[in-house]
């Protein structure tokens, strides 16, 4: 299959419904077998025909063996087993629909973004007193890929040490230019926007890079660049 028909959008769209169109069924299938299955019940036993034709007639208990004791009634509130199961399938009919989702999630991904076109890009932070990141803004062979604006939740999670993939697409081998441009709060809280570039070469195979932004201390101002992972 070429990447330029998985790249078609015909093709996204189909794949986007079919997936869709498979969690809804499995998820219906769940959501079916979900109502609680009382179990019935007990029906009490009818008076024998002569216990019922004696006048002041009362039923005689049941005779119980000897050493035997009465069996103890069930508790009240005891779910049947017959619902105990029918939960356990729901749940596991819920879990399937997760891992298919996963499934089909790695599945488009792969057709989509097959290898020897893929390239991806991280964003990092290693800041806390020079910069607050607002948004980023990338740019590649002079073309805008991607203009992400930042909620403090997540700005707040960059800083603690996560790293988050901003850009996934395909490239075709040979040489390309990166630009990042990075906004927001500098040095005594004024506006600040800096770029970064870097030239690459895309070879055969996926190609990853990462925006990092880090502290000068030196010059008490923040630094941006941009890594290639070889």
């Amino acid at each position: 299959m070429h990447a330029e028909y998985l790249m078609n959008p015909k093709y996204r769209t189909v794949s986007i419904i079919v997936r869709g169109t498979l969690l809804a069924c499995a998820w219906a299938c769940a959501s079916a077998a979900g109502p609680s299955l009382a179990a019935p019940a007990p029906v009490a036993a009818a008076p024998t025909a002569s216990a019922a034709s004696a006048p002041g007639a009362t039923a005689a208990p049941a005779a119980v063996p000897a050493g035997a004791e009465a069996a103890p009634n069930p508790a009240p509130d005891a779910p049947p087993a017959d619902f105990k199961t029918l939960d356990q399938e729901v749940q596991g009919l819920k879990k399937d629909v997760i891992d298919l989702n996963k499934d089909l999630f790695v599945l488009e991904e792969e057709l989509l973004f097959p290898a020897n076109t893929q390239v991806a890009l991280y964003v990092s932070m290693d800041v806390g007193t020079f910069f607050a990141l607002d948004s980023v803004t990338i740019k590649i062979d002079d073309k805008e890929v991607k203009n992400y604006l930042y909620t403090a939740r997540e700005a707040d999670a960059l800083l603690k040490g996560g790293v988050q993939q901003i850009y996934l697409g395909n490239l075709k081998v040979g040489k390309h230019e990166l630009v990042a441009f990075f906004t927001g709060k500098g040095p005594a809280e004024r506006d600040y926007k800096r770029g970064a570039t870097i030239s690459f070469d895309k070879g055969v195979g996926a190609k990853y890079l990462e925006l990092k932004i880090t502290d000068r201390v030196a010059k008490h101002q923040p630094e941006f660049m941009i890594k290639d992972w070889e």
